[in-house]
């Protein structure tokens, strides 16, 4: 048995509010306990199973006949970077609220001991994922013996995993087992691709345990049985002093851009660290297909969902209440890799909500996605709105985050990555990706910016210009949207429409709203086509879709009667774009459950139907005198 020093000892720091808006600016992560609401979703913050658990009240009551056993304790030894592991407990006095805590590091780091200065016995962090003991062995209350299997993936630490008793509002520390740990736990890991500033521009991002000080990070990367090497950068962020039980050492993050691509075509890339000896640590090698030429006549297909979260495989009691679809969508998208591109994420990934050992969890689950197509994010409430840290929200959504993980871990082509807004290319698309958590009104930097990017597309050769943000700044008929009478984010459409009209932006979409809904293409309130499934001529007005059913809990429609509503689903699902040419373009919704499309419309037209001007979308003129 190890000793008590070798768990993590210590305690839960509860930071005043004016501590955690002073250093959220760097970066601070969310109290344990978080009694406020979402401004929007209506539901505790708290509601996260990991804040759950009261480690403030944690005591240490180890139990000398009690054990926890883990096998193997040595993970990845093939170059895995996932594994599953098998915990036997035996404890003579067990109850149904016993559970069993996945801890990482698995021991004390002494230099941290700033943040655990309080007296003993406390536990200094929350674990990564738990599960109650009875979880899987029915008998556990009569016989005090249990199995329970985990999956664990590399998160650049070892493991330990800990019985508790006293259920999760009193837990108490009865017996820990001895530590366990990956082959290799700096490895690099978990690969994000995302379009670069260039459309022969693409970035990786992933993530590791080498620091540039003990290790160079590069991509070797080529076709043909071509390969060539690229440097990368080096990012992390560091703990601040708002500190709470959320945090853990987040690694290191590195983007490396390779440029000058053929188009569509296929690339083989792994990531390194050159170590200082000269041997070099790869990782597994992956494989993308290049951006087609912008404008080039091509069936390109794109995914579009928001608000996904993310689920545990094994069944621990972690974010299955609020995101019990996200592993669902998951799969769907990895099963259907052959039949898209590119995928949008607008907004919401984890709901880390400040317990860093998410981000790991979420990297890894979607890693077989974004390690093959360019993965495009977009900030939403989740990542960025904390009171006085600069988003437009003074809401809690973040926990603290401030979108400090998302900006670091993930690669967008924007020119301030705190500025969450950018736009990319993708053949015969043009997409201007907003950040609703910044001021978008008329007069704002950001407004200026998405006129310029609006106004920037050459329609002859990008037909299809999709505007995309995470909060619905256009239309929904969401339950408390209606109950605040506006159908939208207060002051989004009176300040965007006219530039959707102006510029003829064919699709809007966005997330945060947790359900599927489609308008008819409409302007100012009026539905501008009386079609339902197919739009052809000239452009009168926008479509919006609603596509935030990725994975989080569901919202419910109002029962009012919008109109302007053509299609509403209260599920799971995804949008698929598809450029057929530069005259045809399909909107498919599909559920995530089985892939099947339950909505579609296709917009039909010729180039000279956009330059065609109706109700203010063109500059007024006058005759000549």
């Amino acid at each position: 048995m190890p000793t008590i020093t070798n768990l993590f000892t210590v305690l839960l720091l509860l930071v005043s509010d004016a501590s955690v808006n002073r250093f959220c600016h760097a970066f601070s992560v969310s109290r344990l306990v978080n009694s406020g609401l979402d401004h929007r979703l209506r539901a505790p913050i708290g509601e996260q199973p990991l804040a759950k658990i009261a480690l403030h009240k944690a005591v240490i009551a180890v139990h000398a006949s009690a054990t926890v056993r883990v096998s193997p304790s040595l993970l990845g030894i093939k170059g895995e970077d996932t594994d599953w592991v098998t915990v036997e407990l035996d404890y003579p006095e067990p109850s149904e609220h016993d559970w069993v805590g996945v801890f990482s590091p698995a021991k004390f780091n002494s230099s941290e001991a700033e943040y655990c200065s309080f007296e003993t016995p406390y536990i200094c962090t929350a674990p990564i994922k738990y599960k109650f003991a009875n979880h899987s062995t029915s008998d556990y209350i009569l016989s005090g013996k249990a199995t329970l299997n985990f999956q664990i993936i590399n998160q650049r630490a070892d493991f330990a995993f800990a019985l508790f008793s006293g259920g999760l509002e009193s837990p108490k520390l009865v017996a820990v087992s001895e530590p366990i740990s990956f082959a290799n736990p700096k490895a690099p890991l978990y690969p994000r691709l995302a379009q670069g500033k260039a459309w022969d521009e693409m970035t990786v991002t992933w993530t590791s345990g080498y620091n540039i000080d003990e290790a160079t990070p590069v991509v070797e990367w080529g076709w043909n049985g071509q390969s060539r090497l690229s440097p990368a950068g080096t990012l992390t962020f560091t703990r601040p002093p708002a500190r709470t039980v959320g945090w853990r050492n987040p690694g290191f993050f590195h983007t490396s851009f390779l440029k000058e691509l053929w188009p569509n075509t296929m690339y083989d890339y792994r990531m390194g660290h050159m170590l200082y000896n000269g041997s070099i640590i790869w990782s597994k090698t992956y494989t993308f297909k290049s951006s087609p030429y912008p404008g080039q006549d091509s069936v390109q297909r794109v995914i579009v969902f928001g608000d996904m979260g993310k689920a545990e495989r094994d069944g621990s009691n972690e974010y299955a209440n609020y995101q019990p679809g996200s592993l669902v969508t998951t799969d769907q998208l990895i099963n259907d890799l052959d039949n898209y591109d590119i995928v949008f994420h607008i907004g919401d990934l984890p709901y880390a909500n400040g317990f860093l050992s998410q981000w790991d969890q979420f990297t890894s689950q979607v890693e077989p996605i974004s390690s093959t197509k360019p993965y495009m994010i977009a900030s939403g409430n989740h990542e960025r709105d904390y009171p006085n840290s600069g988003s437009f929200y003074d809401t809690r959504d973040s926990g603290g985050e401030c979108g400090v993980p998302a900006e670091t871990m993930y690669y967008v082509p924007a020119d301030n990555r705190a500025k969450f807004w950018y736009s990319t290319d993708y053949g015969m698309f043009h997409f201007c990706i907003a950040d609703s958590e910044h001021d978008w009104r008329e007069g704002s930097e950001q407004y200026a910016w998405i006129e310029k990017c609006l106004a920037s597309v050459d329609r002859q050769k990008q037909p299809w210009l999709i505007f995309a943000a995470h909060r619905v700044l256009g239309y929904s008929s969401n339950s408390w949207l209606a109950n605040e009478g506006a159908f939208e984010e207060p002051m989004g459409r009176a300040n965007l429409q006219k530039l959707w009209q102006k510029y003829k932006v064919d699709i809007a979409l966005y997330g945060h709203v947790h359900n599927y809904e489609r308008t008819c293409p409409i302007y100012q309130n009026q539905c501008v086509k009386s079609e339902i499934s197919h739009y052809s001529g000239t452009v009168n007005g926008t479509i919006h879709v609603v596509v935030g059913g990725g994975g989080s809990h569901l919202s419910d429609f109002t029962e009012i009667n919008t109109y302007w509503s053509l299609y509403k689903d209260r599920d799971w699902g995804f949008v698929k774009l598809t450029a057929f040419n530069h005259s045809l373009l399909q909107l498919e919704y599909k559920k995530s459950r089985d892939g099947l499309v339950y909505d579609s419309f296709t917009i039909s037209r010729d180039y000279r139907d956009v330059l065609a001007c109706v109700h203010d979308s063109c500059e007024a003129t006058t005759f000549a005198t």
